[in-house]
């Protein structure tokens, strides 16, 4: 907390303005105004027994301190770890649970964690249920299982789907179950899954809170400063904390978060609402549009709606193919959440590892993209996407 010049007690300043002035005016030797890297790998005793703030980077960095303080506040968590990538936060939280526990996980949710649950549900490390989590009822029938852990991906990734917060984490505190949010895809900006029941928020700090496609990273909150501090002590134990450099690059995304996701999410309502009346495209996927089945509950439990969307194209797999080809403002690549446009097609990309019956079930077919939407200018985005589809014809 240290790192974080205080604030006047009678000016009650917003989470945003104290992720923008995080660790601003700390440094005492030379006064600079942005916090100063230390990429010092360990740190002196005052002398025998007496251990000074740091010892190891790998246990505590101030670098990362100051950026695990701003999401920790981001989130209105009690404090949070920052790791080396998203996957290695999800293992982080996972070392929570016990040798065969049951977790309850969505089935359509990013296909990196359904590799990894899969493969701990093949060694037994764990029972994974995978779950319909926006079916009310399948989703308190697995409940029957009594899971030690439930996580939760809304709005999931790629399809979109809303999972009701709110109503996941009363029945896992019915049951007993850590609830486990994964919040990349709208930031605390956007959702707070904290003041909807949650145990844990989670991040890919890779996406919307660094915003500049430059760090892999993910973070871990707790509600409370005991299961803040016992995220923390596993990461610690785990080795997956993060490094140096890649804090102080999304400390320094954090300071524009604000602006950009609000941005993004303007380009892609306009975005959806082009897309939805063109006649090449047989489905978009954005809980913007009124015809969503998720919309009325995003617009409860959020404040915005992203600037992700997903898209299915008429004519197959040839067809996308060839309006991807001909896209000059989407770069097709993996990730989301930076300041460029990107576009992906999970079934051969991000969601690969998933089998194809897993990819059927979940409803990734062949003709599906997933788009990005970033800070280009919105009708240039449309320009060119209308260039693309005209195309197919």
């Amino acid at each position: 907390m240290f790192f974080i010049k205080a604030m006047p007690e009678k000016k009650p300043f917003t989470a945003l303005t104290r992720a923008v002035r995080a660790g601003i005016e700390t440094d005492t030797q030379f006064g600079a105004v942005s916090p100063p890297i230390h990429m010092s790998t360990n740190y002196t005793f005052e002398g025998l027994g007496k251990k000074r703030p740091f010892d190891y980077s790998r246990s505590g960095n101030p670098t990362r301190a100051v950026v695990e303080q701003a999401i920790a506040e981001l989130e209105g968590g009690a404090g949070a770890v920052v790791t080396c990538t998203g996957m290695a936060a999800l293992t982080t939280v996972f070392h929570l649970l016990k040798p065969g526990d049951t977790l309850i996980a969505p089935h359509d949710c990013y296909g990196g964690t359904h590799r990894l649950l899969q493969s701990y549900d093949q060694k037994a490390s764990l029972k994974v249920l995978f779950v319909d989590q926006t079916d009310k009822a399948a989703l308190k029938k697995a409940f029957d299982a009594k899971p030690a852990m439930i996580l939760i991906e809304t709005p999931s990734n790629p399809l979109l789907r809303i999972t009701d917060i709110a109503y996941a984490a009363r029945l896992a505190k019915e049951c007993g179950a850590i609830s486990v949010a994964d919040n990349t895809f709208m930031s605390p900006v956007f959702q707070r899954p904290f003041d909807l029941g949650m145990d844990i928020v989670l991040h890919s700090t890779t996406k919307y809170l660094n915003g500049h496609s430059d760090i892999v990273g993910g973070a871990l909150i707790g509600r409370t400063k005991e299961m803040a501090d016992t995220l923390y002590w596993w990461a610690n134990n785990l080795g997956t904390t993060g490094s140096a450099f890649d804090s102080f690059l999304t400390l320094r995304g954090l300071r524009t978060l604000d602006l950009r996701v609000r941005k993004q999410a303007e380009n892609a309502a306009a975005v959806a609402d082009f897309l939805y009346t063109h006649p090449a495209v047989e489905k978009v996927h954005y809980p913007g549009l009124t015809t969503h089945p998720g919309h009325d509950l995003a617009k409860r439990q959020q404040s915005g709606f992203g600037s992700m969307l997903s898209i299915e194209i008429r004519g197959g797999l040839q067809a996308v193919e060839k309006f991807v080809d001909h896209l000059s403002l989407f770069s097709l690549a993996e990730s989301l959440g930076g300041f460029e446009s990107l576009i992906a097609h999970p079934p051969s990309m991000t969601h690969a590892a998933m089998d194809p019956e897993a990819r059927l079930t979940a409803g990734i077919s062949e003709n599906f993209l997933r788009l990005s939407i970033g800070l280009e200018d919105a009708q240039d985005l449309i320009s060119d996407l209308s260039s693309s589809l005209e195309n197919l014809k």
